[in-house]
């Protein structure tokens, strides 16, 4: 292990325990103001001289590439916004470009403000980009409690339960946040591991010699954040032997196929993962993470009077609505919500039969169409796995109202509903029953039943009902 100067540790010290923060009423100011700095730092070339051009190769989640020609100061959110234009999808912007290394097991997002080219300079040949969704890049933003349990943060006492004043903490480079905790780490060069107690500040992360001592003599250096970063094992246990399935590494830059430098590192379960790669990537790139984080929202803000609204299937923006009377209602309650969900079904039934017998274009029977007419939405994925399921959905952000669905394993007339709740992937099945003679689906044995599975998922984007939360993102993959 690399020690590192009593001194050092000592001062850091010091400066950790007296450090406070005033009261800030808004904790972003130098967002506000007119003269803020540019986001994101122009390129390095002169006008005069026009940016060097390369090519790079981006694989999407079905094996498709696309190799697209891009400038040498291209940032990672430029190329995905440039992918979401070729690939005709919609930009959302929850795209990512994806670190990934197979002969390391590794990947990690690259963040938005990230030089592509620079980052391809310290990827190995078998490496890759990935073109993929992760609706939590910037969950702990909105979330941030749910990302910092009180007893891995040392400050947590300080903040009064506030959230601004908790991210104030990281952003603020004059403050002196600390997550500490128990990880098991992998000794280098050798196939062991050893759970420690770990704590992770600015100046690098470090574990304790001496139980949960976190005094300078008893702390060692285990990696530095500047020249690293933070990635996801992807099969820690079959090619690291890890102790769990949530484990972590800090790989050094300069590391391209060598395994005997990488600081393998494995959590006990994904609320501690997530929230020691988070703390990571804040104490490594503070304020330009919120900065990222801010400019859909700003160009959003400027482009909104001049762009043509675009529907949205956010909890907040989908409400059921009563258009019976002369002038439309919402409906809030939830019992009369499920009954007009039926009704729209029985009527939507029969309006495809009336069309039928009155020679429709359609060559499905209606009954046919209902049994087929999910295939063609983004969130249906067919026959995979259970397994294969749990990997999208863990890919994507597990992130409340994830959820995608596919194919029954067990019962081949049956669907399953697969659903990301606090951190933790759940599986609901849906089931055909039939009524005079047709055949609806339900979540609940029958208590609700829907006439297609477009119908059930737009009511349960409305409504919970069963579930323990609303849908509110669908699992994709888009072919490049």
């Amino acid at each position: 292990m690399k020690l590192v100067p009593l001194g050092r540790l000592q001062e850091e010290d010091q400066q950790f325990r007296t450090s406070s923060l005033p009261a800030i009423p808004n904790p972003f100011p130098e967002l506000c103001g007119p003269g803020s700095p540019p986001v994101l730092t122009p390129g390095s070339f002169p006008p005069s001289q026009a940016a060097p051009k390369q090519d790079v190769k981006v694989f999407s989640e079905d094996g498709t590439s696309k190799v697209v020609e891009i400038l040498a100061d291209m940032t990672a959110r430029d190329l995905c916004q440039l992918l979401v234009y070729k690939s005709h999808c919609v930009d959302d912007n929850s795209w990512t470009l994806v670190e990934h290394h197979p002969h390391l097991g590794l990947e990690r997002c690259l963040e938005d403000h990230e030089l592509v080219v620079q980052v391809e300079g310290t990827m190995a040949s078998e490496s890759k980009f990935l073109f993929r969704k992760n609706y939590a890049k910037y969950e702990f933003f909105k979330n941030p409690m749910n990302f910092f349990p009180e007893q891995m943060v040392t400050w947590c006492h300080q903040s009064n339960g506030s959230q601004t004043q908790l991210l104030q903490n990281f952003l603020n480079s004059s403050s002196c946040p600390e997550i500490q905790g128990f990880l098991h780490v992998k000794e280098l060069g050798r196939k062991s591991w050893k759970k420690l107690y770990v704590c992770l500040r600015r100046s690098g992360l470090y574990c304790s010699t001496k139980g949960t001592s976190k005094e300078p003599r008893h702390l060692q250096l285990l990696a530095d954040l500047e020249d690293s970063n933070v990635f996801s094992l992807i099969a820690g246990k079959k090619q690291y032997s890890a102790p769990t399935d949530h484990g972590l590494c800090i790989k050094p830059n300069k590391v391209r196929n060598e395994t005997k430098e990488l600081r393998l590192l494995c959590a006990e379960d994904e609320q501690s993962r997530a929230c020691w790669m988070t703390a990571f990537r804040l104490l490594k790139y503070g304020m330009l993470l919120y900065q990222n984080y801010r400019i859909p929202q700003q160009r959003k803000a400027l482009l909104s009077p001049f762009s043509t609204p675009v529907r949205s299937v956010s909890e907040n923006s989908l409400v059921a609505m009563d258009f019976s009377g002369q002038t439309g209602r919402v409906i809030e309650n939830p019992a009369e919500a499920q009954s007009a969900a039926l009704e729209e079904g029985h009527a939507w039934r029969k309006r495809s039969m009336r069309m039928n017998i009155l020679g429709s274009q359609s060559p499905l029977h209606p009954s046919t169409l209902s049994t087929v007419i999910h295939r063609t939405q983004h969130w249906f994925h067919g026959r995979i796995t259970r397994e294969e399921s749990h990997r999208l959905i863990k890919q994507q952000g597990l992130v409340d109202g994830l959820f995608l669905l596919r194919d029954s394993q067990s019962n081949p007339k049956a669907f399953v509903l697969t659903l990301c709740h606090h951190q933790k992937i759940k599986n609901f099945q849906i089931l055909p029953c039939e009524d005079d003679g047709q055949t609806f689906f339900s979540l609940d044995d029958g208590n609700t039943k829907f006439s297609d599975l477009i119908q059930l998922v737009d009511f349960y984007q409305l409504n919970k009902g069963v579930l323990p939360c609303k849908l509110k993102h669908h699992c994709t993959r888009v072919a490049l």
